[in-house]
């Protein structure tokens, strides 16, 4: 689907903080407007920006509840209590629980970890855990990235004489459960200045808040920022305040010594002795930790991040690959499945403002995947359903703009249960309510969507020459890592780009064009690559002009050797 082009303006005053900005950067030009884009309006706090400090993270005491956490687990570790770590299945749980347990551990010994199975437990607190902690004389549990809706199981929990410290960053409802402590930026009347952390990134405050109360020297917990940098790249969370600050820390932990079970994972996806970058986090480390959870067991994640023997992890993260394999098997042909339904659908799907989907047969672990897939096909809302237990289970996702969690949250009373985020919200029903929920979503859809966001739209940041693509440019333009929401990589537009004669189709399906290109500013020749676009062949190899909106790929070691490549994002040819 073609994009609408996004060109960022600025306001009087954003230009007159471009203009103080260009005194500093004036060899570099785009530099100023895009540290304005991101809210930066001096000097000093561009240094701020291009420096991140991990003194510049918030104090964790200023999170409701924080000193309750603090108290209840101090005073369980003064009584020997056993304590269970216990979090969600999905990347963002099992890394906050590979954080809360490995730290811990260094003080404490009476600890263990539960990470729930999705297909005999589902997401969250279940009845099985709860039975299973009071069997081992658990008292006290510290659940991470979920919980925050658990009411009725940490009642049972309660009754049974075990507390709960909730460690989540989903969107609470107006009634909370009865823990000793809630630990959640997004509670009501939070003053916590960063609300959107991830499940592992409120773990690590809370183990912060833990080592200050107890004047633990803050390194050993420093060296698990690899941890979060992961969870902040998979969850997807605004890059930005402290995040930003947690996931530019972690990767560069993780790009010197990471903890051995990602080392493994690094290992064997072939990233060994290159950068990593918040993209590989997404792409390739992401998805085998998730798949664990997908196609399995969580646990089995988990257990590879708190390896202590390199063979072990080794042997972990080529299991959990084996699973990542299967994984996009199944992913494939469900997708397919999917878009054959959809197709046979014809216009009573075309003319729909969402997408809603049920197989009884797909995989459980799946469906978040392909619902994304659809989003991105058809660009429209999209809720995948399947069968699990007797009861419809789905994943939803949204697109850019439109709050997903509302339109489900609009049917809640004939749903068993939901949560999840702004464009991601998981939820069950019972079979026969299926249809009920496909009318009502698309009534609230179709009111409440707007025209612009049924279109994707490309922002595009700046529109430079190449005669302004320099070496320090790149150099500055680095140093804008790591990117992700809030934070994007920065897209710029050329005008009247012309082919410099070698272009040519490569790939299996020579599906991709690999371009040489020029302007008229300067004579540099460009290296460019254009993804699934050779549609647009014919009319560049004949050396006409057209306009390009593209990223610059920041490897270091190519910008060194010279060898800058721009990534095509779309290509216009004039009308």
């Amino acid at each position: 689907m073609t994009s609408k082009w996004n060109y960022s303006t600025l306001s009087s005053e954003e230009q007159s903080y471009e203009s103080r900005l260009s005194k500093r950067y004036a060899a570099c030009p785009p530099i100023s407007r895009l540290l304005v884009q991101r809210g930066i309006t001096s000097v000093e706090e561009a240094e701020h920006f291009f420096h991140p400090s991990l003194k510049d993270l918030h104090d964790p005491f200023l999170m409701p509840d924080m000193d309750k956490a603090v108290a209840r687990l101090n005073k369980a570790m003064g009584a020997k209590e056993r304590i269970m770590v216990y979090g969600d299945y999905d990347v963002d749980g099992t890394t906050a629980v590979a954080l809360v347990y490995r730290y811990l551990r260094n003080f404490y010994s009476n600890v263990e970890y539960y990470i729930p199975t999705r297909y005999d437990e589902g997401y969250g607190i279940s009845k099985r855990s709860i039975d299973y902690a009071a069997s081992q004389g658990v008292s006290l549990v510290i659940i991470l990235d979920c919980g925050i809706k658990a009411i009725d199981e940490i009642d049972y929990a309660r009754s049974l004489g075990i507390d709960f410290i909730i460690c989540d960053h989903h969107v609470p409802d107006d009634r909370l459960p009865d823990a000793v402590a809630i630990l959640n930026p997004k509670l009501e009347g939070s003053i916590y200045p960063c609300s959107h952390l991830s499940g592992c990134g409120v773990g690590y405050k809370f183990m912060q808040a833990f080592a200050i109360s107890n004047g633990i020297p803050g390194a050993e917990l420093e060296g698990m920022l690899d941890l979060v940098a992961v969870s902040i790249a998979a969850d997807i969370v605004p890059m930005v305040d402290e995040n930003r600050i947690m996931a530019y820390h972690g990767l560069r932990r993780l790009n010197s010594n990471p903890n051995l079970g990602l080392r493994a994972i690094i290992r064997i996806c072939g990233l060994s002795g290159r950068e990593i970058t918040i993209s590989d986090v997404i792409f390739k480390i992401g998805p085998r930790i998730n798949a664990s959870g997908r196609m399995q067991s969580g646990r089995e994640a988990v257990d590879l991040l708190v390896a202590r023997d390199s063979a072990e992890a080794h042997e972990k993260g080529k299991e959990i690959d084996r699973y990542n394999q299967d994984r996009k098997e199944l992913d494939k042909r469900i997708t397919e499945e999917a878009n054959a339904i959809l197709e046979a659908r014809g216009e009573d799907c075309s003319d729909k403002k969402s997408i809603v989907i049920y197989n009884k047969d797909w995989h459980r672990g799946i469906i978040g995947i392909v619902a994304s897939r659809l989003t991105e096909l058809y660009y429209k809302p999209a809720v995948v359903l399947t069968l699990n237990n007797g009861m419809a289970t789905g994943s939803s996702r949204s697109v850019q703009g439109f709050d997903v969690y509302k339109a489900v949250e609009a049917t809640r009373d004939i749903l068993e249960n939901f949560g999840g985020h702004t464009y991601a919200v998981g939820l069950s029903l019972k079979e026969e309510n299926i249809p009920e929920f496909t009318r009502r979503f698309e009534e609230y859809v179709s009111a409440n969507i707007q025209p612009n966001q049924l279109t994707p739209l490309l922002d595009i940041d700046a529109q430079i020459t190449f005669a302004q693509i320099t070496s320090e440019f790149v150099a500055t333009l680095r140093r804008f890592n790591p990117f992700g929401p809030g934070n994007q990589k920065p897209v710029f537009c050329a005008r009247s780009v012309m082919d410099f004669g070698t272009s040519k189709l490569v790939g299996k399906n020579l599906e991709h064009i690999k371009l040489e290109l020029v302007d008229d500013t300067s004579g540099k020749v460009f290296n460019c690559i254009a993804f699934n676009m050779a549609q647009h062949f014919d009319y560049i190899h004949s050396r006409r002009p057209f306009d390009i909106a593209f990223t610059i790929e920041d490897n270091k070691h190519q910008a060194a050797a010279g060898a800058i490549q721009l990534l095509i994002k779309e290509i216009r040819i004039p009308e």
